[in-house]
């Protein structure tokens, strides 16, 4: 690859333009596919139906797949030999068996020049080796990929213009591969309509054992098996959809596959030997008689396939189509009706976490079925607990005492759960073995060191990324002290997640909070039997205690009742009630703040459940006033403020609001993020370090009018932004638009159906590239 010829020249300078859209962006003159089969045939096929402007040939040694593949358009030309089609090529695709690759690379050596080249084969190592075999080294124009697409069906008659289209396309670049070469490569997938990634070679061998060879493995297994068996034809003739959709890989290719478990032998074997002790541990369970176990196998498994589906796709959404789902909400309107919001999130995740470390079986309704609980759920599964549901909001968790979590096989991924990332430090502290715990996006920027620092002074060892934020990785098999620690901030989480550790250390744990926070856990572990004592700002407990299963029945989220508080609050004409929402004095901060600012508000039906207390909220509007929010207050509705900046915006006079300075650090800068929307709004705002002051406007037009323009908002994928403009539009002149809005289905399924419900004219568009 080193000579330069005058036909190389003028090909370059033949190289054609890119255009906007699909295959017309490859600028290569001339595509060689070196393997006529599915997957170079498709390949070709999706770039002539995507509008490729070049010139596709194809070498194949049968030459009646060429002539097939003219015959049907796929390709322009080809023939059986390499040597003719070479040196005119831009780019040329190994699409032939692994164990062929080393022959297609000794045929092509004294052909080739400045060509770039990249093959599809499943294994990568395997390829490398052969090309340093052949060139002495990984030439820098050399790119290795993978499509991870195919079908049973072989042969270039099968090709499939669609094939690649939204599946993923797997490169392996080397450090000394040319920057340009791997550009071009990714532009030819890309016009495939495929996802491409990047990955170390050996990483992809293991996952692709994993998740492709050993399946395949294990599909040929079983029908080899079944069809050495006297009665095969009374099995296949009575097998259900389960087995045909498990088993149709198995009419893949034989020879492709072998070939591919010999290339990946290794990484085959140790993905054979994982399952294998799978099935084993599953065996035993069965022949045991063992029903705990096997629902932990099975529901686990169930979970994870439906959990890690919504997982990748949020994915793929944030990172890789860049699509935007985008809130539009018309201006005016009124809110009346009775609803029910979902649970609490902070009392779903507290009721999975102790009802796993209980003994016994813990009962729960009225858990949010919403990706940060969800998150937590799937956490616990992981670590070996058996756990039925969720199903419209009853879980059943099979608890294994407080040293009967296993090691997962992985990171603990919580999603943008801070409150499941901040606690699970703290509990897993106490733990016998390592564990990671890892986030989105969004909560890899969020401060842990809050919770690393005082657990590190109780004997803990975490690692954290630099500027103390996740992944966490906590060392297992500490011996944990009981500390005496003064929070320098208010924060429920870290309070916490001191507590749990607590339960695992030597003697007494004590926690003073500088102003009030939240105390579900407290309430849920003496729920649960294990003694927590309180004492103004102090919380105290010893370690070394038990907790016995119960029923939990968990009270509506008063941070999700909020937006409907503050919507009736301060649209004319609103009568609203809520129900069944926890009014836990830690919690009702929004409530003493809004009849602080003259909301007309009344609690009935007060009652307990499970320790905490709960009450229906009707509110009705009457015009608001501007306060300076008490600084007791401010721990107590942290949460909360988004929304009643909305209800500042639309008061009369000025609120001003200090000692707010969490918000800075919480999914988003919520202090710059809620100025920034209200001056887009026409509001005038000043903004402080640790606060805001806000003027609320009525324009002239009485109490009953406008109180601020509409405009465009970025949300900065922080759910509460979000749904505080979207309730915002109540008191609007114009529509108010509202970006980057996927997070809120995350911590509030449903909103949309029930804003839409009291009467928020709330349009959801998913938008491209937006």
């Amino acid at each position: 690859m080193v000579k330069r010829s005058h036909a190389v020249a003028k090909r370059s300078h033949d190289t054609l333009e890119r255009s906007h859209d699909g295959a017309r962006q490859v600028a290569e003159s001339r595509i060689l596919i070196v393997g006529l089969g599915l997957i170079g045939g498709s390949l070709a096929a999706a770039l002539k139906a995507g509008g490729y402007r070049g010139e596709i040939v194809a070498c194949d040694r049968d030459p009646d797949e060429i002539a097939r593949g003219i015959a049907m358009g796929v390709i322009d030309d080809g023939g059986s030999e390499l040597t003719p089609w070479v040196e005119a090529s831009s780019l040329i695709v190994l699409a032939v068996p692994v164990m062929a690759m080393q022959g297609v690379m000794e045929a092509l050596r004294p052909l080739l020049d400045d060509q770039v080249v990249t093959d599809v084969g499943s294994t990568k190592l395997a390829i490398r080796t052969a090309a340093e075999a052949v060139f002495g080294a990984l030439p820098a124009r050399f790119v290795l990929g993978h499509p991870i697409a195919g079908s049973e069906k072989s042969g270039v008659a099968a090709s499939n213009p669609t094939l690649y289209r939204g599946h993923k396309v797997i490169l392996t670049p080397e450090p000394d591969n040319d920057p340009q070469a791997v550009a071009r490569v990714r532009a030819l997938w890309a016009a495939c309509g495929a996802e491409v990634l990047e990955m170390a070679v050996e990483r992809h061998d293991q996952v692709l054992a994993r998740t492709s060879h050993l399946p395949h493995l294990l599909a040929f297994s079983l029908v080899d098996t079944l069809a050495r068996q006297d009665e095969r034809l009374e099995i296949f003739r009575y097998a259900a959809g389960g087995f045909r959709d498990f088993t149709r890989i198995a009419g893949s290719d034989p020879v492709m596959w072998r070939d591919v478990f010999t290339a990946n032998r290794d990484a085959v074997l140790a993905a054979l030997d994982d399952f294998e002790a799978g099935v084993a541990r599953l065996r035993s369970a069965v022949e045991r008689g063992d029903g705990d176990a096997m629902l932990a196998t099975l529901d686990r498994a169930s979970h994870a396939r439906q959990y890690f589906d919504t997982l990748l796709n949020k994915t793929r959404y944030q990172t890789m189509e860049q699509r935007n789902i985008r809130y539009r909400v018309q201006p005016g309107g009124s809110v009346r009706g009775t609803i029910r919001v979902p649970g609490d999130k902070s009392i779903s995740h507290r009721s999975i976490m102790l009802g796993a470390l209980a003994e016994g079986v813990t009962q729960v309704q009225g858990f949010l079925e919403g990706e940060d609980s969800l998150a937590t759920l799937q956490a616990f599964r992981e670590m070996g607990v058996a756990i039925e549901g969720p199903h419209q909001g009853r879980v059943t968790i099979h608890g294994v005492g407080m040293h009967g979590l296993k090691a997962p096989v992985g990171p603990l991924y919580v999603g943008n759960a801070g409150t499941a990332m901040r606690l699970f430090a703290g509990l897993l502290a106490g733990q016998a073995f390592d564990t990671e715990l890892t986030g989105d996006v969004s909560l890899t920027r969020r401060p842990m060191g809050r919770v690393a620092d005082p657990l590190r002074a109780m004997g803990a060892v975490i690692e954290t990324a630099e500027g103390g934020r996740p992944p966490l990785k906590i060392k297992g098999g500490q011996a944990l002290k009981g500390i005496d620690y003064a929070m320098p901030m208010a924060s429920a989480q870290v309070k916490s997640c001191l507590l749990l550790a607590g339960m695992y250390a030597d003697g007494e744990t004590r926690v003073r909070e500088p102003a009030p926070t939240r105390d579900h856990t407290e309430r849920m572990l003496n729920g649960f039997g294990y003694p927590v004592s309180r004492d103004g700002d102090l919380a105290w407990l010893n370690g070394g205690g038990t907790l016995t299963a119960g029923p939990i029945d968990v009270p509506s989220d008063i941070s999700s009742a909020t937006f409907f508080l503050v919507a009736a609050a301060i649209t004319p004409g609103s009568d609203l009630t809520l129900e069944h929402v926890g009014v836990n004095p830690t919690r009702i901060g929004v409530i003493n703040i809004l009849k602080a600012m003259g909301a007309d508000l009344v609690l009935s039906n007060q009652h307990e459940v499970g320790g905490e207390p709960v009450a229906d909220i009707r509110v009705r509007y009457t015009p608001l006033k501007g306060i300076e929010i008490p600084a007791d207050q401010v721990p107590l509705a942290i949460d909360e403020f988004p929304a009643l900046f909305v209800a500042a915006a639309s008061a009369e006079g000025t609120t001003r609001l200090r000692g707010a300075e969490e918000l800075r650090v919480k999914e988003s800068d919520r202090l710059q993020a809620m100025a920034d929307g209200l001056a887009a709004l026409g509001v005038e705002v000043t903004l402080y370090a640790d606060g805001i002051d806000i003027v609320g406007r009525l324009d002239g037009q009485g109490d009953d009018g406008p109180s601020y323009g509409g405009g465009r908002i970025d949300s900065l994928g922080d759910h509460r932004i979000a749904m505080a403009f979207s309730v915002a539009a109540l008191r609007a002149r114009e529509a108010i638009v509202i970006d980057d809005c996927a997070n809120v289905a995350t911590s509030f399924p449903g909103f949309i159906e029930l804003a839409r419900k009291v009467g928020l004219a709330l349009e959801e568009r998913a938008e491209e590239g937006a």
